[in-house]
């Protein structure tokens, strides 16, 4: 048995740049050993695995890809043969209006929905179901539940998650997998830097602590639902600085 198999081991999807590099961060401190999706950049991923002490392995897919999905599972069965902790990390934003957006458009975000739907499936038969145990973290939204303009197909992706979160608490019970959803607020990543001066004053202004949110303050929840958490099933924790209570 390698030093991996020793290990409870972590799964992040999209796990290399904002949130999910946060997370990787926060569950390699928490002992895991942390697979690290990515779809585009292996030096930016490799750089990651150093950053955490090479406490993990790399895991290169698309989640819009089914084909791709299925072979990563394939490649955690070889570097672990075990999932403790699933994270749902991998999105996108497709953003238009509903009378602009082209139904390409739309079924490129519901694509990325499909891979987290179908990568659960697969972690819990190949690996949690048979260890009787393990935990499922989605990386949901504040706009799942307040909406935003323009961002329809995304707002829609957000919810169908939490609303996955919820119907597999109760689909797994009595088995001792417990089901999450971490909804981050307005957190300061590459998605939103790339905002209009005036629309990110706009949005801090609603938030009553009055800044931006971390990747590391969505990571520490995850890190505590993934090592802690015991007896939180099925529920949405709101990570937001006060803009929505849930």
């Amino acid at each position: 048995m390698n030093e991996i198999n020793k290990k409870p081991v972590a799964i992040v999807t999209g796990g290399t740049k904002g949130i999910g590099a946060a997370c990787c961060r926060a569950l390699a401190g928490e002992g895991f050993s942390v697979g690290i999706n990515y779809r585009g950049c292996r030096d930016k991923a490799q750089a990651l695995l150093s950053d955490i002490d090479m406490k993990g392995f790399l895991l290169p897919a698309d989640m819009s890809d089914i084909d791709q999905v299925e072979l990563m599972v394939k490649q955690i069965q070889e570097n672990s043969g075990r999932v403790d902790v699933l994270v749902n990390n991998a999105g996108i934003s497709v953003n238009n209006t509903i009378m602009s957006m082209t139904m390409d458009e739309f079924d490129t975000q519901r694509a990325v929905m499909r891979g987290a739907w179908y990568l659960t499936k697969m972690v819990l038969r190949r690996f949690m179901l048979r260890q009787s145990g393990g935990k499922i973290i989605n990386i949901s939204s504040i706009t799942g539940h307040t909406g935003n303009a323009g961002q329809i197909p995304y707002t829609m992706e957000k919810s169908a998650l939490d609303a996955m979160t919820r119907s597999l608490a109760r689909e797994f019970r009595g088995r001792n997998i417990l089901v999450n959803s971490v909804a981050p607020g307005f957190i300061d990543t590459d998605m939103t830097r790339g905002l209009p001066e005036e629309t990110k004053s706009r949005i801090i202004g609603d938030v009553p602590l009055g800044r931006m949110g971390h990747p590391e303050e969505v990571a520490e929840v995850v890190a505590f639902l993934a090592s802690k958490g015991s007896y939180i099933n099925g529920t949405v924790i709101h990570v937001n600085g006060g803009s929505y209570g849930g």
